[in-house]
């Protein structure tokens, strides 16, 4: 196993990237792909297969690509994560490393997710066994887009990756949608009527649906939503967004709450952090307490610490150490999250935490500094891109005593640490595992200054 989930094959000392399989399948392989330095490829036969195969759970599992590790033992799962971090922090990184605490795993395997976003479509995918049936199909689906395709939906029947009543509110919509006659999305023509459903649900019980339509049909949306909340009274917050753009995305505009409060709520360890329709929350939440916890842990906070937390999202790490550490100060590129951080603090009566919105690179000025003071310990949690060069020398200019890397992608972690290498040790690298049947691991690294 190697980047991507995928497998890595061997012929004629040429490097064959290939999809859907497990180490020790013998195959028969495609190549769809030619590169200078690499081949990519399909399998075409299986000729036996690997030991370490398990049945996959999933009917969808092969076309969704949502859970594409299903086909392996959780154990093999884990273990490739955890060399996939080793991998990336010594090859690309370079660095002197101590040995690697073995990887968190998740307690559940299904079902732990807090948060999925369906897409309706009037062109639905058809299987190839579907077309080959040479039967027709209703065309209208409500599910995930296929893997490299922007305007195929794959209609999912059931899904395992959020706890009921996910799917039953999916099923319960698309087939209202259908006996009423509303128009299905279409991808090409970005028209239609129903766009996108997402569906939260919270440790608390609570449940939040969005939907997404493209035109402000008041008679339609208000019956749909008054359907949903008779067929299913747990939900309590019931939202919609009016949004013709050219994405789904709809961080620019308004979210009217149709019943229920416009927001639900999380609790780790006695603290409830506020989720709105635009807030951003790690979506495993049972492993977000463990990774939280244990950033906490590797920042060795006495109480009497100043802590930056950069990347701050909605302030969940901040909040959570606060009552660890003398301050916190969080900064954040999108302001709306920033509004939503010291919400929490101020639900959670937090009075040690301040927060700035603003582009790390822009904000984390000398000036900054100066005016907020010097940090004793820096946490940060970029996005997958990792941080930005000039972020990663604001960091050796302000020289914490020590630095917490929290990473949803090792391999930009292990660029940005080889940087950091210049002032700063290695003392602790902590795998997580936040998305079982994924090739995706979460890595915490803590970094002492050389010198100080």
């Amino acid at each position: 196993m190697v980047a991507e989930g995928n497998c890595l094959a061997r012929h004629e000392n040429r490097v064959i990237f290939v999809k859907g399989v497990a180490p020790g399948d013998v195959v028969d392989v495609r190549i769809t792909k030619q590169k200078k330095n690499f081949w990519e490829g399909t399998p075409v036969r299986f000729v036996s297969y690997s030991p370490l195969r398990v049945e996959p759970f999933c009917e969808h599992f092969g076309v969704c690509g949502g859970c594409k590790w299903q086909h392996i033992s959780y154990e093999t799962q884990l273990h490739y994560k955890q060399k996939q971090v080793k991998d990336n922090l010594e090859r690309i990184g370079k660095l002197a490393l101590p040995v690697i605490d073995p990887i968190v795993g998740s307690a559940k395997t299904t079902y732990y997710r807090n948060k999925l976003e369906y897409t309706f479509s009037n062109n639905a995918w058809l299987t190839t066994e579907q077309i080959k049936s040479g039967n027709a199909f209703d065309r209208d689906a409500l599910g995930f887009h296929i893997p490299g395709r922007f305007d195929k939906i794959l209609d999912i029947k059931h899904c395992y990756l959020q706890n009921d009543p996910s799917n039953g509110i999916r099923l319960a919509v698309n087939k209202y949608a259908k006996e009423h006659d509303l128009e299905f999305n279409d991808l090409y023509k970005i028209d239609g009527f129903l766009r996108n459903l997402i569906i939260r649900t919270a440790n608390t019980g609570d449940i939040m649906v969005v939907l997404q339509v493209y035109h402000n049909d008041v008679e339609n949306i208000s019956s749909l939503l008054d359907f949903l909340h008779q067929a299913f009274p747990q939900i309590t917050s019931l939202q919609y967004v009016v949004n013709n753009k050219g994405n789904e995305t709809f961080h620019d505009l308004d979210v009217i709450c149709f019943k229920g409060e416009p927001f639900i709520h999380e609790e780790m360890e006695g603290l409830r952090f506020r989720v709105g329709p635009k807030s951003f929350y790690q979506t495993n939440s049972e492993q977000a307490y463990e990774l939280y916890r244990l950033t906490r842990e590797m920042a060795e906070l006495t109480g009497s610490e100043l802590v930056y937390d950069l990347y701050t999202g909605a302030g969940t790490i901040a909040n959570f150490v606060a009552r660890h550490c003398r301050s916190v100060v969080g900064v954040e590129y999108v302001p709306s999250a920033i509004e939503d951080a010291q919400l929490n603090s101020r639900i959670n009566n937090i009075t040690n935490t301040r927060f700035f919105a603003g582009d790390l690179k822009d904000v984390l000025t000398p000036t900054f500094v100066q005016e907020h003071g010097s940090p004793d310990v820096i946490i940060t949690d970029p996005p997958r891109a990792g941080m930005h060069p000039e972020v990663v020398a604001r960091l050796l200019e302000i020289h914490p005593k020590r630095i917490v890397y929290v990473s949803c992608n090792p391999a930009t972690q292990a660029r940005d640490l080889e940087l950091l290498a210049e002032k700063y040790n290695v003392t602790r690298v902590q795998p997580v595992d936040m998305f079982p049947q994924t090739h995706h691991v979460e890595n915490i690294v803590a970094l002492k200054a050389k010198k100080f």
